[in-house]
């Protein structure tokens, strides 16, 4: 048995979905099955020669051609269809990049696809949530070649050295011509992502302007060494940009420690991060259900209570 993972990667490196991704793989063939990873880019020696680092990867394909340098999803697509026939499992990040090119693989293999796995509970059945993460479905696949999109918060990450597999150099599918890269506009931050942070300082609508947002929640966060995040009120605000918003349809996110200040803990935030490991929640309202999810709650005003905690660090 054997899987392909789909690397997310900027042709330089591996982004961190892709370790998770890598587990889950693991997962799934089990002790004597094999995991490759296919590294789809344009001048991506040093990616592949990454991806070849992670513990438990046996293989990297490396696929090598200017229509792949972005990731396109047509050309991405193509890519994955000219190898997949000698996998069981073909498995995604659950990012946009990875729902972006899932669903078109899936589609051309003419099978079901399987989203946001959170655990392999055997090589054709998973778990994935359902309803804002308020119920688990069992899935049972008996599809010959699963796509699946893999929950990176379910699964511990890889380690991304101490592997030592092979690169093999695979044909680049020929650029489709649906679509081309127009450009990026990269937004540069200092602190970590959100979605790899250990600690995550997050705020709600409680905090009345975007003024306030960053007067009350930066010092804590660079106390913390913290990213910041945001709920989906206070983004459509305009208290905090939209890469900060953690839910449902924002990111999902699983640190070490979120602390919640103002959130009043609406389901579709509760989706997003309340499988991090400690949650403090701040929110002088005591019926909010944030506190439900809470492992430390503290009712109080988080315009007193932030502050203070800053001083006390």
């Amino acid at each position: 048995m054997a899987a392909l993972v789909i690397a997310e990667h900027d042709n330089a490196s591996i982004k961190g979905a892709t370790l998770n991704t890598v587990t889950a793989a693991l997962a799934c063939v089990g002790a004597g099955g094999d995991v490759h990873v296919l590294v789809a880019g344009h001048n991506a020696g040093p990616a592949a020669a990454a991806a070849a680092q992670i513990a438990g990867v046996k293989k990297v394909l490396h696929a090598d051609a200017p229509g792949l340098d972005h990731g396109l999803a047509e050309n991405l697509a193509a890519q994955v269809l000219a190898v997949v026939k000698d996998y069981n499992h073909v498995l995604f990040p659950a990012t946009a990049a990875g729902k972006n090119v899932a669903p078109r693989v899936a589609a051309l293999l003419d099978v079901a696809q399987i989203s946001d796995c959170s655990k392999v509970i055997a090589a054709d059945t998973f778990e994935r949530p359902i309803y804002a993460g308020n119920a688990i479905a069992t899935v049972q696949s008996l599809d010959g070649i699963k796509v699946i999109t893999v929950r990176g918060t379910g699964f511990d990450a890889a380690a991304a050295t101490g592997g030592s597999g092979a690169v093999e150099t695979v044909a680049a599918v020929a650029d489709a011509g649906i679509s081309h890269f127009e450009g990026s506009e990269i937004a540069k931050n200092d602190r970590p992502e959100l979605t790899a942070a250990k600690i995550i300082v997050s705020g709600g609508r409680a905090l009345g302007s975007s003024d306030k947002f960053n007067e009350v929640l930066t010092p804590l966060a660079d106390k913390l060494g913290a990213a910041l995040g945001a709920s989906r009120a206070a983004v459509d605000a305009g208290y905090a940009p939209n890469d900060w918003q953690v839910g449902q349809t924002g990111k999902i996110v699983a640190p070490s420690l979120y602390i919640a200040a103002g959130i009043s803990g609406a389901i579709q935030h509760l989706a997003g991060m309340k499988d991090s490991k400690v949650i403090v929640a701040i929110n002088k309202d005591a019926e909010a259900p944030i506190f439900s999810v809470a492992d430390y709650g503290l009712e109080a005003d988080l315009f007193t209570a932030v502050p203070e905690l800053v001083k006390s660090l």
